[in-house]
């Protein structure tokens, strides 16, 4: 399915040669992202560009924040989560401003998948919990993981974090369940996400 995520995947840049997509300046590995909202584009950008739409909500263009939180309640019963349609364990949910709709996507070995959350499920979950309440539109998501036999997690994280993800999935998946590599990758993953919200 071809949606905006995939256009935000683009084969990344040289490192050696990478610069602010808004000022042009020479940006290091570790750099900030900024959401043009209009299209869903996420830009590198460097620290100047970056703190210039630090907590900006409004205009096109908005800096990604560096917040992590853990989210303590399970926030979909085994029900709930069929009733998504989401085939696997592993989806991330936002907020659209420009749609004012809830998005969730799911990871695969083609890019990333969309599915429409209904307004009234998450009215119910940002009414439960507080941190999905104070979840930015476009810059922030939710990042749940449900391991089968396992208690499923859950964490607030920035987009950039999802997209990192959906790149890690998509690069290592091999044959029809994803191959040992992934799993692992996907588990190295959340153990550092873990870290980050403590």
């Amino acid at each position: 399915m071809t949606s905006y995520l995939t256009r935000l995947l683009r084969e990344p840049k040289t490192t050696a040669a990478q610069q602010c997509e808004l000022c042009a300046a020479p940006v290091g590995g570790a750099h900030g992202h900024v959401v043009d909202t209009s299209d869903r584009r996420l830009l590198c950008t460097c620290t100047a560009c970056s703190m210039l739409f630090t907590g900006s909500t409004r205009g096109r263009l908005r800096a990604v924040p560096k917040r992590y939180a853990i989210v303590p309640s399970p926030l979909f019963s085994d029900a709930q989560w069929d009733a998504l349609g989401i085939p696997i364990g592993l989806a991330f949910f936002f907020e659209n401003s420009k749609t004012q709709r809830v998005v969730a996507f799911y990871p695969g070995p083609a890019g990333a998948t969309e599915s429409e959350l209904p307004l009234e499920a998450w009215s119910e979950l940002r009414a439960r919990e507080p941190q999905i309440a104070l979840m930015q539109p476009d810059v922030e998501a939710v990042l749940v993981y449900r391991l089968h036999g396992y208690r499923a997690r859950a964490f607030l994280v920035p987009i950039d974090v999802c997209y990192e993800l959906v790149g890690l999935v998509r690069s290592q998946w091999t044959g029809i369940s994803g191959g040992d590599e992934v799993h692992e990758t996907i588990d190295r993953f959340f153990e550092r996400i873990s870290e980050y919200a403590r």
